[in-house]
């Protein structure tokens, strides 16, 4: 007897919308043919397939997400949402994946002395479709409608990110370190996030996004779970960002990583994060945002300030980018706070302008170089100005970008964060970010004139002519920082049509 005839409900297969959800499938397709490639071909064409299968991945995945600009729809049985949000993030993802993937596919010889180390070589082939998997879960995670399926893009995002960090060869020790503490800290906040689904799923009785926006809409009793699992689920999301005091993991990390990895991390994961951390508070919590905007706000300021001030300490030109990046995540926090759409488009765009530079500045610390590999302690760029004049204004360029100075990207995301902020009526919060950036300032401008202010040391390190990849990931960096300094309405449009989640 069928299980029909006896009163069993069948299950019903879900509807695939394979259109919709293209992009993803395409860059996941990509990261399994990288996989084919490092498994059946020889190392020769592995060096060359393995960058050529993702990046034309990356880019079929952007020409889609192009193609589906205005699409909104609710996919997969809930699971997944096809907004303007989720499509101005992949494609950012997109973009900044490509270009950090032109930095990790040249590094130096190991053998090489660094007077030698002028032609530059793919090593570490895996890191293809390793980043790929990652890309993968980073636009499953700005476009999950499902607590569930949010869990695992961040799982899906994060392995790979664990197993990239300890592939630095020169620096085994401190990049396997860097790797387990990843690992560990990871861990602890993936069970944090589980724990506060498992107590969200007991207040509204379901993980969708949608029907949890319903159910807190509703006051009732069990408004601790709410709280409760809120908390636990803003932990997840706050560490993925690098926002204090959930950032010790970024100094040791970035640090310890191979720095195209780094920069990698430093653009996408924090987009991703930052589009998680968007979607979650103003879907299922828009309306408690009376309740969760004090809270953010603080620890908006707590980031600004301890990313501003502890990075003015550091002698390490990396774990200086790392404690920058705590404290941009804070002022891109200023915008969450603001829990409005000009927020969402303000916050937005800085991910997009951030990413580019901080991928050029990346790119200029790997032509810094000296005997023991990369020369990322400061007095090592003592006078890099005269050494190497067009090295070190790039890296001049980038930090004055990262600084907020006018005309660059850097400052029009954070005038419209800012704006954003004061629209919201947290005046209070831009005082503060504005006072963090002057601290921020003085340490740029610090390595500016260390570089171009002192004299040279006479073991100085050498500065690797750039090759054509991470030539073209600098030009690229470049441009993008101009023109959204510029013309930043180019973005900034696209980002206002963009500024409204499906609920």
């Amino acid at each position: 007897m069928s299980l029909l005839a006896q009163g069993v409900e069948t299950i019903k297969t879900p509807s695939i919308e394979y259109r919709l959800l293209a992009p993803m499938l395409i860059v996941f397709a990509a990261a399994i043919v990288g996989v084919l490639v490092e498994a059946f071909a020889s190392v020769r064409a592995r060096r060359v397939a393995g960058l050529l299968v993702a990046l034309s991945g990356l880019l079929g995945a952007f020409v889609f997400v192009v193609n589906l600009a205005g699409e909104r729809d609710i996919l997969a049985r809930g699971a997944v949402a096809i907004d303007g949000p989720a499509l101005f993030l992949q494609g950012v993802i997109l973009a900044l994946a490509a270009t950090s993937l032109l930095v990790m596919a040249e590094r130096p010889h190991d053998d090489e002395s660094p007077t030698a180390a002028r032609a530059l070589r793919p090593v570490h082939t895996e890191a293809f479709p390793l980043a790929m998997f990652s890309v993968g879960g980073m636009m499953l995670f700005v476009s999950a409608n499902n607590l569930i399926v949010m869990f695992i893009a961040l799982e899906v995002l994060s392995l790979p990110l664990y197993l990239l960090c300890g592939l630095a060869r020169r620096r085994r020790l401190i990049s396997q370190e860097s790797a387990l503490k990843y690992f560990l800290l990871g861990a602890f906040s993936s069970a944090f996030f589980l724990y506060g689904i498992a107590l969200l799923y007991g207040y509204a009785g379901s993980v969708s996004l949608s029907d949890l926006a319903g159910a807190t809409a509703v006051p009732t009793s069990n408004e601790a779970l709410l709280y409760a699992g809120f908390a636990l689920l803003a932990v997840g999301l706050l560490f993925k960002a690098g926002a204090a005091p959930f950032h010790f993991w970024t100094p040791d990390v970035y640090q310890g990583a191979p720095t195209g990895v780094t920069a990698l991390m430093a653009a996408c994961t924090k987009v991703a994060a930052f589009g998680a951390i968007l979607r979650v508070m103003l879907v299922p919590f828009y309306s408690i945002r009376a309740d969760w905007r004090v809270s953010m706000a603080a620890v908006a300021i707590l980031t600004m300030v301890v990313g501003a001030v502890i990075a003015v300490t550091q002698t390490d030109v990396k774990r200086m980018l790392a404690y920058s990046s705590v404290a941009h995540a804070g002022f891109i926090l200023t915008g969450v706070a603001a829990s409005n759409r000009e927020g969402l488009k303000g916050s937005m765009f800085y991910l997009a302008a951030y990413g580019f530079t901080v991928i050029g500045g990346f790119a200029v610390v790997t032509l810094v170089r000296d005997a023991g590999g990369e020369a990322t302690h400061l007095s090592r760029w003592q006078g890099l100005g005269k050494r190497s004049p067009a090295v070190a204004g790039l890296f001049a360029f980038f930090l004055f970008a990262l600084a907020g100075i006018p005309l660059t990207s850097g400052f029009t995301g954070k005038f419209a964060v800012f704006q954003a902020a004061i629209d919201g009526g947290a005046t209070y919060l831009v005082i503060i970010g504005v006072v963090t950036s002057a601290i921020a300032a003085f340490f740029y401008a610090r390595v500016v004139v260390l570089m171009f202010f002192q004299e040279p040391a006479t073991d100085g390190p050498t500065v690797v002519s750039p090759p054509a990849l991470t030539s073209a990931a600098l030009a690229l960096s470049v441009v993008a920082t101009i023109v959204l300094g510029v013309y930043p309405s180019i973005l900034l449009d696209v980002a206002a049509s963009a500024d409204q989640f499906i609920r």
